[in-house]
């Protein structure tokens, strides 16, 4: 007997509430249902992005998952509310404590952790005198503080494995003018301290050498490594317990312009540009396992323009690969047999173009006096005074991709939003954003569900610009 064909029925918020009433087990179809009325919702013409919120700073600016970080992570404000509102303000700190770097962790729902606090978001900070905390990412709270090395400056945080494995890197130790001068060459490069994240327990610090050793660490244990005194504390931090000695073996070369190579897709393959000059602006698209260029995989904007174009696999791990050009946006799918001796082979599967004058400027004018000019210098395609694309976002909860446009012809930049369907390519909606965009300083743009954020950096000063999906009152 074949099961019963499964209609795909639009579901109301009314019905909703009541599945929710009812106590429905299924949470991901209750997950997959809000999100599909908020997109509804969102896409509505009586539903209007309002800027709610402005707030500069003379330090960096950050956003992560509802939250904006201000003065070095010392200030938080949430976004889940009609405008921002102060989560916790720490107190100020001195040059030796402030924070270097963090990163926002998130407590998986399928382990049983030892401390309750380790359930709930925290924030890791790395301090300027080598301090590694665990605040609570709701109020601020210290939970947990590990004291790395008196012996190593470290300087930066980043993800091995996101929300599970995370490194700690050092400054790099380079040789000064005069030891370069004599010869001296110091065998040591950095070091990574590596950690796990749930709960916070060390891996060990990895330095690039040429002795190999390795002995097991845990955070307040004695470690004879430093002479019997606790891994983690001031003033002997942790322990250099993994050194790589030989030259590891080469999973994968490639000689590429800028060490700029990206791997993904399905099946796996990646995109390199080559480092000869008559290459610059030729993107490659080739199969990880045999490197055979894929048929059509190399890709070229064709564009005359200051700003390169941009291209990366797609982040909603469909495989698919995004071509960011001034005029064209390019969504790119990879077709590839099972067991096939064929290469693989690129093809487009949607493109969204700028609506700009398609008639080209004339080269050659004709003054009053009936005096021909032709002009000495062809416009870019990425002018300011023409509509060009500058952003691509992507809302994987509610699948569509944020478009920023720049249009300078009123001469002053101004930007607006333009949402897509990101299986289609269909645009579903436009939204204009109120302050200037000025194309030469640094933007970020954040599409979180009901939510946009829009950093900017002018000069030495940063802005933050929130707009939050209201009723229109028209």
């Amino acid at each position: 007997m074949m099961a019963p064909c499964r209609r795909n029925r639009a579901v109301n918020a009314a019905q909703l509430l009541s599945r929710r009433r009812r106590g429905v087990t299924d949470a991901g179809s209750l997950i997959r249902l809000n999100t599909r009325i908020l997109r509804n919702i969102l896409l509505q013409d009586n539903r209007d992005f309002i800027k709610v919120w402005s707030k500069t700073s003379k330090s960096t600016i950050m956003y992560e998952n509802g939250k904006i970080y201000f003065e070095n992570y010392r200030n938080c404000y949430s976004c889940l509310h009609s405008e921002p509102q102060v989560l916790y303000k720490l107190p100020k700190r001195s040059k030796l404590e402030k924070f270097e770097d963090a990163l926002l962790c998130q407590s998986p729902l399928d382990k049983s952790l030892a401390s309750p606090s380790d359930h709930k978001p925290s924030l890791l900070t790395l301090t300027a005198n080598n301090w590694l905390y665990r605040l609570s990412a709701e109020t601020g709270k210290e939970l947990q503080r590990v004291y790395l090395s008196s012996n190593h400056k470290f300087r930066y945080l980043g993800w091995e494995v996101s929300q599970e494995t995370f490194y700690v890197k050092s400054v790099q130790n380079k040789e000064t003018p005069l030891e370069r001068q004599a010869g001296i060459t110091h065998n040591t490069v950095l070091h990574l301290a590596i950690f796990h994240v749930f709960p916070l327990q060390i891996v060990g610090i990895v330095e690039i050498n040429r002795k190999y050793m390795t002995e097991k660490l845990m955070l307040g244990e004695h470690s004879s490594l430093l002479g019997g005194k606790k891994v983690g504390e001031a003033p002997f931090g942790i322990p250099v317990n993994i050194k790589i000695t030989d030259c590891l073996p080469v999973l994968f070369e490639v000689s590429c312009t800028n060490n700029g190579v990206q791997i993904g897709g399905y099946p796996w393959h990646y995109i390199y540009t080559p480092p000869q000059k008559n290459h610059k602006g030729t993107h490659r698209i080739c199969s990880l396992k045999d490197n055979i260029m894929a048929t059509n995989g190399i890709q070229n904007m064709s564009c005359n323009s200051l700003e390169n174009d941009s291209i990366f696999f797609h982040p909603d791990d469909s495989g698919r690969i995004i071509h960011v050009g001034p005029t064209t946006i390019n969504v790119l799918k990879i077709l590839d047999e099972l067991n096939s001796s064929l290469p693989s082979k690129v093809v487009k599967d949607f493109s969204m173009m700028t609506l700009r004058n398609i008639n080209p400027t004339s080269q050659v004018t004709v003054t009053s006096s009936g005096r021909t000019v032709k002009r000495r210098f062809q416009q870019l395609d990425d002018d300011p005074d023409q509509e060009t694309f500058r952003v691509v976002e992507y809302e994987d909860e509610l699948d569509l991709l944020a478009v920023v446009l720049t249009n300078g012809e009123e001469g002053e930049g101004r930007a607006h939003i333009r949402l897509h369907d990101n299986q289609s390519g269909q645009l579903q909606r436009r939204i204009d954003l109120h302050e200037p965009w000025d194309e030469t300083y640094r933007h970020e743009l954040f599409f979180d569900k009901d939510t946009i954020v829009h950093i900017e950096q002018k000069n030495a000063n940063f802005c933050c610009h929130v707009y939050k999906l209201k009723a229109n009152r028209k």
